[in-house]
């Protein structure tokens, strides 16, 4: 939706103090503030403080958040990204014009710099008495009163700025975060992985089963694709020799939005040569476990009204025992009818468009087993029609070595050994793109030069993707995607909910 200035949420009152500072020769908006300490560094140095000054000057800046005026003193609570402090401001200090300056102008949500002297209160706070404050920031949209609640929490995605300025729990959501990331990377790389960077924009898609965005690239006259996953390029790498590769990538697809999936959404994945699925489901279960215990010190976890355990090693099954074990359909007991009666009867969804067991043990599974794997548990063993770049499995016909991590009824993790016969995967390809072509929109297409690349020897690897999404959910404790993506895609607002906003 286009931007109109009638969507500002600027405040009149705010713009006409704007022209009372301007006309007062104070500027609003300087370029630096030096000898700023954090505040947390300021409270950590005196946290032994009496009721008496320090005599130490200390300096520091920040947004305020609430404003007291108490006649000829003030006290206020400034915030930055380390912590709070109250400020006890008296018009005796800072004099008569400064004093009534900050009365008139200054208000909750501007950002200023103070310079002042450490003291315990008697109610026993630690409080900074402010001998200089000035104006490095005038707000001049206003902070909401009240930004919590079902009925603003569009508002709070799609103002995560706002969000995040006046919910110090959706700000610790968010550093969690970036450690999850961080740690995930440290982790790889502590073990000899390379990350690498491969293209988002791509002349073929490929590597899962996802509908695509496209776009048009106006030079080369080419209609190009926003990723669905880096794998085949990670993979090129491997055959080009680089055999413990990773990529933390962002990745695009079309598709619906709930509270599991965004259109844009964040991944790592991992390939290493000379190993196979069984070995990157260790893999899965190292990072995942480590990264619990390390956030949250144990390998217990709440969520919603659950407590996950991590603790390895994970509970493993296979598909067939899944279905047999959490649904009591033993798919091999019953024939082709039979089986297909029953998915019926279970109103198991696109039922009708199985071809065989295998497939309809999938869709089985899918409607019958998800919900019930609440603590994480590998899933392997999957059907080869619902894995066109797994290696067949060694000792089962019609199956590949592939598996899915669950936890709380989420898919958190996808690996399998990667199909290296350039022949086998040409003909899943193609097996993909004659599905595509009959309008199958999240089929594959058909790469040629990734096939080409496998021609020339790709070693036994084994790959994984971890959705890190999701595995902020959990170790946040956050029911839905967007409390844990900064920006989600959102429908447009009408004019009403425009209005709504700026009023609030």
């Amino acid at each position: 939706m286009e931007n109109r200035q009638s969507d500002l949420a600027f405040d009149q009152q705010r713009l006409e103090k704007i022209e009372d500072l301007r006309a007062g020769g104070i500027p609003l908006y300087p370029p630096e503030f030096e000898g700023r300490e954090t505040i947390s560094a300021i409270k950590a140095r005196h946290a032994d403080i009496g009721h008496e000054k320090s005599e130490e000057h200390v300096c520091t800046a920040g947004r305020l958040y609430t404003i007291r005026n108490h006649g000829k003193t003030i006290f206020a609570d400034l915030q930055d990204e380390s912590g709070r402090i109250q400020l006890y401001i008296r018009k005796n200090d800072i004099g008569d014009e400064k004093f009534d300056l900050f009365l008139r102008t200054i208000e909750r949500g501007d950002i200023v710099g103070v310079w002042g002297h450490v003291f315990r209160t008697k109610v026993g706070e630690v409080t900074l008495w402010v001998d200089e404050i000035t104006l490095l920031v005038k707000a001049l949209c206003p902070l909401p009163e009240k930004f919590h609640g079902l009925k603003d929490v569009e508002k709070r995605y799609r103002q995560r700025y706002v969000d995040l300025i006046v919910n110090e729990e959706v700000r610790e959501t968010f550093r969690t975060r970036s450690r999850i990331i961080s740690l995930i990377r440290s982790y790889l790389t502590d073990r000899g992985f390379l990350e690498f960077e491969t293209p988002i924009l791509q002349p073929i898609y490929g590597g899962a089963n996802a509908r695509p965005f496209t776009t048009y690239h106006n030079f080369l006259q080419q209609t190009l694709f926003m990723r669905i996953a880096p794998e085949l390029y990670l993979k090129r790498l491997v055959v080009g020799g680089f055999e413990k590769v990773f990529e933390l990538a962002r990745n695009f697809r079309n598709e619906d939005i709930d509270t599991h999936h965004n259109p844009e959404f964040s991944m790592v994945e991992i390939y290493e040569a000379y190993r196979d699925y069984l070995d990157m489901m260790a893999l899965s279960e190292g990072i995942i476990s480590s990264l619990v215990h390390d956030i949250h010190g144990t390998y217990q976890v709440p969520y919603g009204e659950v407590s996950l355990d991590f603790t390895p090693p994970f509970r493993k099954m296979s598909m067939d025992e899944a279905v047999k074990d959490l649904a009591g359909i033993d798919i091999w007991e019953y024939s082709w009818e039979d089986l297909r009666r029953i998915a019926g009867e279970k109103k198991i969804e696109d039922w009708e468009k199985a071809e065989n067991h295998r497939e309809l043990m999938v869709l089985l599974f899918e409607g019958l087993v998800e919900d019930q794997l609440v603590q994480p548990t590998f899933v392997y063993d999957f059907p080869i029609e619902n894995s066109p770049l797994a290696k067949k499995h060694r000792s089962r016909e019609g199956f590949t070595e592939r598996f899915e991590l669950f936890i709380c009824g989420m898919e958190v993790a996808n690996g399998f050994s990667e199909l290296n016969d350039p022949v086998d995967q040409l003909a899943r390809f193609e097996r993909q793109d004659k599905k595509r072509r009959a309008g199958d929109l999240e089929a594959q297409m058909l790469d040629y030069d990734f096939i080409n690349a496998l021609g020339y020897g790709m070693p036994p690897t084994g790959g994984v993707g971890l959705g890190i999404d999701r595995l902020v959910m959990l170790l946040t404790n956050k029911s839905s995607i967007k409390e844990v993506i900064l920006f989600p895609q959102m429908k447009p607002e009408t004019g009403s909910e425009q209005r709504d906003n700026r009023e609030s």
